[in-house]
């Protein structure tokens, strides 16, 4: 998403430039004031997450608020759901047509598209349902492996996008955290990047009452790479994405309170043979053999968001005209379509 429509649409006067964090701050405002009018709800994680969640949405993450379905956009899960007011805060900035000021005045009232916790299907945008702690960091595990898995099909012209996930401390302590990291490490899942909101509090208060884990030790051992940066910072919060994109292994980005990982290149979908690795071992493995269907390929801008609708002229249409050669088929995550191949096997 390009600045300046973030920028038009926080309401800020954009006859000026405005930073990174006056644009958090209008993040940090519309959930303060949506959390005090619902007298419900968590300000904390929005205001912590402002300054991360701006430089990923205006300088990395590669959608179209007018067509939120587009095939190749890349995913955004908040797996930390109980700071939902921070992705509504960024879909009425970012110009989603359904997330209107009325919706987020009507932050978890009954009926409202603007619910507790982000809710697949109630407005545009979401991708999956995140309410159990932990879960939405194990949907976008599997999310990350449909797209691997695809490119592996059909190559980087029609599938090439990343998936980012925002965690917090307490999707972390679910052991369902644990199976997902672990499997996504074995697999090399390099389209994978997470931001972990590390602010060492739960509900009943600071995160030591009921942990004692130490996470980079945890994540290393998963086949992680560790890197701090300061997640206040934008420039730095910026060249650590950057370099979770470019690097080599997957990679996890620690600031003061924020964590990114990022699969290890080399896996699936990366040849015709991948590594697969673990903290136990190392080893090669053929993926699964599969024979690609003849059709004529589009060339799809993978340049990212250089204009208000972003990379939208030359996305390949023809994909979902390949009648008879394609179904729609859904991966692990409700409502996350994508086109697939008709089982052959």
């Amino acid at each position: 998403m390009h600045e300046s429509n973030f920028v038009a649409s926080s309401g800020l006067d954009h006859t000026r430039e405005v930073s990174p964090h006056e644009m958090a701050n209008a993040i940090r405002v519309l959930a303060m004031d949506a959390v005090e009018r619902a007298k419900s709800g968590h300000p904390g994680m929005p205001m912590g997450m402002a300054d991360v969640a701006t430089v990923l949405f205006t300088r990395f993450l590669k959608f179209d608020p007018l067509d939120p379905a587009w095939p190749d956009r890349d995913r955004f899960v908040l797996s930390a759901g109980h700071g939902s007011m921070l992705q509504y805060a960024l879909h009425h900035l970012l110009g989603y047509v359904d997330m209107t000021v009325e919706e987020l005045q009507r932050f978890r009232q009954l009926g409202a598209r603007t619910a507790g916790h982000p809710e697949h299907g109630h407005a545009l945008g979401i991708e999956t349902t995140t309410g159990p702690l932990g879960q939405g960091l194990a949907t976008a595990v599997g999310m990350a492996l449909a797209e691997r898995m695809l490119n592996t099909r059909f190559g980087d012209e029609i599938v090439d996008h990343y998936t980012y996930v925002i965690a917090g401390d307490g999707c972390l302590m679910e052991g369902i955290s644990h199976e997902a990291i672990d499997f996504a490490g074995h697999l090399a899942l390099k389209r994978l990047i997470v931001l972990w909101d590390d602010n060492r509090i739960s509900i009943d208060g600071p995160t030591a009452l009921s942990t004692s884990t130490d996470q980079l030790t945890r994540f290393q051992a998963c086949g992680w790479q560790v890197e701090s940066v300061d997640g206040h910072e934008p420039e730095q919060v910026a060249a650590a994405l950057a370099r979770a994109k470019s690097a080599d292994r997957l990679s996890r980005r620690l600031s003061d309170c924020h964590w990114i990982w990022r699969a290890e290149q080399g896996g699936i979908g990366n040849g015709t043979r991948c590594s697969l690795r673990s903290s136990r071992s190392r080893r090669r493995a053929d993926p699964p053999r599969v024979e690609r269907f003849p059709f004529r390929r589009s060339r799809a801008n993978q340049d990212g968001m250089e204009s208000g609708r972003g990379a939208r002229a030359n996305r390949p249409d023809g994909l979902a005209r390949a009648s008879g050669k394609f179904a729609a088929s859904t991966c692990l995550s409700p409502g996350h379509v994508l086109l697939s191949p008709q089982p052959r096997f």
